[in-house]
């Protein structure tokens, strides 16, 4: 998202800065001074304080990372890794390459999740632990990200993703999904309906996850002043994708130092903890910059207002209430096109909600799927069990009256 690569930009200066401070002390240290003793004689100075602060921002450029998660995120209950499971590569239907997992019983309720820009499948793996016994869960890395490939043209396209999504729905045959997409998967979900609204005919239903329904530059925290930097923005992406090697060096070791870690935390609320902090930063960092930058120039030109108002089958749109990539006014705006769309919403969790507030996600998707299936596969989406429309609306749930955010499933 174009918050995250403003935000990374600023702190991998200030990595740079860091590291560049640590040369200059430690060549000016290695340097000296030289005093003339005579004419044949002189005397090298050399200050050893420039030594030892030289050696410790060298350390922290290198080793900062360690630190700034115990200072920037809580002790892991449940620690995540940015690990797969088994999976496959399969073409795509806009010629690119789509790495794919699947987990669960076959014969269960499918699901199929996308995740949000420069993140990939792993992303999903609390939903992997916590759905994977009840349900079909069908995980794949969006094109150019995680294992999967852009097609030939090198182009990263919202309505490309949308192609791809539906080969994936396309897949299961007669068994209907439901989709679940977060941020930019929530963006290609409702490209996907705006696009091809005979989809809805294949579907049990949605579910968006901190998402929005415009250029997300519209709809993130100080969007005037977003909107009035765009050209800048722009300029600055298209020199990434020139420069990427260069980059990418940068990347890792902003990483290292921790600064990508100082970046990623604006993404999160209350509740993260310092795997979940890793995890987000690492998969940032090793995805390509060029393509996380051809993807948040595609989603400056992308617009899809109105779409949700044609859904046909029921859906439901989570976000939590500190969103500042897609605040929750985009949320709301959303779940107020469709009569078939719920609200719920989710205290203390920002827009990476999905992974610092699994627990209650991934119960709230559970109890969606159960009862989208449950009103029959074979009845029109729009008609609930006893035939009569799906009620819509919007409702706050307190995850803080449970005592926490999360309970397990």
């Amino acid at each position: 998202m174009p918050l995250f690569f403003l935000a990374r930009f600023v702190t991998s200066l200030l990595s740079l800065l860091i590291l560049g401070a640590a040369g200059y002390l430690l060549w000016s240290w290695y340097a000296g001074e030289v005093a003339m003793v005579d004419l044949t004689h002189v005397i090298r100075y050399r200050e050893p304080w420039r030594l030892g602060v030289g050696l410790a921002l060298l350390a922290w450029s290198f080793f900062g990372g360690h630190v700034l998660k115990l200072l920037l995120a809580k002790r892991d209950v449940r620690p995540t890794r940015a690990e797969r499971g088994e999976g496959e590569v399969i073409q795509g239907q806009s010629g690119s390459q789509l790495y794919v997992e699947r987990h669960g019983p076959t014969g269960a309720p499918p699901i199929i999740f996308t995740h949000g820009w420069g993140m990939d499948s792993t992303f999903w793996n609390y939903a992997k632990a916590d759905l994977g016994e009840r349900f079909q869960l069908i995980l794949w890395d969006l094109p150019g990200l995680g294992r999967s490939k852009l097609p030939p043209s090198g182009k990263a396209a919202l309505e490309a993703f949308a192609i791809d999504l539906d080969g994936l729905v396309m897949g299961l045959g007669d068994r209907k999904p439901v989709l679940v997409g977060h941020s930019i998967g929530g963006m290609t979900i409702q490209t996907l309906v705006r696009d091809r609204p005979e989809i809805m005919q294949r579907l049990a239903g949605v579910v968006l996850l901190d998402t929005t329904y415009t250029n997300p530059l519209r709809t993130m925290i100080l969007n005037r002043l977003a909107l009035a930097l765009r050209p800048v923005l722009e300029l600055a992406m298209r020199v990434t994708i020139w420069l990427e090697p260069l980059v990418w060096a940068i990347n890792w070791q902003s990483y290292l130092s921790g600064s990508a870690h100082l970046a990623h935390r604006l993404g999160f609320g209350r509740h993260v903890t310092r795997s979940q902090l890793d995890h987000a930063t690492l998969l940032s960092t090793r995805n390509r910059p060029a393509v996380e930058a051809k993807g948040n120039l595609a989603m400056f030109r992308w617009d899809a207002t109105g779409a949700f108002g044609r859904l046909s089958t029921p859906a439901l749109v989570i976000a939590g209430d500190l969103d500042i990539v897609t605040k929750l006014e985009a949320n709301r705006a959303i779940a107020a096109e469709s009569r078939m769309a719920e609200l719920r919403i989710v205290d203390g969790a920002n827009h990476l909600g999905p992974l610092e507030s699994a627990e209650t996600y991934n119960r709230w998707i559970a109890e969606f799927v159960l009862a989208a299936h449950a009103a029959g596969e074979d009845r029109p989406a729009a008609e609930g069990q006893d035939g009569t429309a799906l009620p819509s609306g919007s409702g706050r749930f307190d995850s803080g009256a449970m005592g926490g955010d999360a309970r397990p499933l």
